[in-house]
């Protein structure tokens, strides 16, 4: 990530640095009241004063705010707020470095991602529900979560982390890393999990998520589980029964 270069040697601000703090302290979201947000993103908002069911919707590798968030028509017969933040973490998609997609911790085939990373992406999640939550019509009493593939994992931490705080988590391509899952704690009795897998999928095999099935069933989680003949992917036959799902639990 690129240093900011406002602050001199010396710890004391530079003009540049001030000049900066001078202009955030007169932004639309201070004057309002409200903290900064800490992360770009996009939101589906119902008709109506609110406070509204609300989903937050957690994007894959390389991916963007905007990439869920055509899921918000159909998710609650479009009556949810749907708000879909971008991982803080900006990737290239080509060599040249003129496409770049968003993460939420790296992922390299020659090294896996260590414990802080993956931390630090959960964190930046969880602050930002946190913010949404006072900034926005959200009803705190139905609040769930989507997340697909990296954004699953995602939203498995911040799911099973707090189970009481979710009505419902849909973890779509995704998996419960080891050391994850050993990290969290082992109460989340009764939270409505619903997980979906391609048998084709040739991002995450199909046996991850037979494994991680293993590991929230263990958990004592609300768990329904399905396989579908796709790729890593959202198909129309899994979303209509993710949507199905979905209304039974709000």
């Amino acid at each position: 990530m690129p240093q900011r270069s406002g602050r001199a040697r010396d710890g004391v601000p530079g003009r540049s640095q001030a000049r900066e703090d001078a202009g955030e302290a007169q932004r639309p979201d201070a004057l309002l009241g409200f903290a900064v947000m800490n992360l770009l993103h996009t939101l589906h908002q119902p008709a109506g004063d609110g406070p509204h069911p609300t989903l937050f919707v957690l994007h894959g590798y390389g991916a963007n705010a905007h990439d869920l968030l055509g899921l918000a028509p159909h998710l609650l017969g479009g009556r949810a707020l749907v708000i879909a933040p971008q991982g803080p973490l900006a990737v290239p998609l080509d060599p040249q470095g003129r496409l770049t997609g968003y993460a939420w911790f790296p992922l390299s085939l020659a090294q896996p991602p260590t414990p802080s990373d993956v931390a630090q992406g959960i964190t930046a999640a969880r602050e930002f529900i946190d913010e949404a939550t006072r900034r926005y019509p959200v009803d705190p009493e139905r609040m769930g979560l989507l997340g697909f593939s990296q954004g699953g994992v995602v939203a498995l931490a911040l799911a099973l982390g707090a189970p009481k705080r979710f009505k419902a988590l849909a973890a779509l391509s995704t998996w419960l890393p080891d050391e994850l899952d050993r990290s969290l704690a082992s109460d989340a009795t009764g939270l409505p999990v619903w997980m979906q897998h391609g048998t084709k999928d040739e991002v995450i095999a199909v046996a991850r998520a037979r494994d991680s099935r293993a590991k929230l069933e263990a958990r004592g989680v609300g768990l329904t589980y399905r396989e579908y003949e796709m790729g890593h992917e959202i198909s129309a036959p899994s979303l209509r029964d993710l949507v199905g799902w979905l209304d039974g639990r709000f």
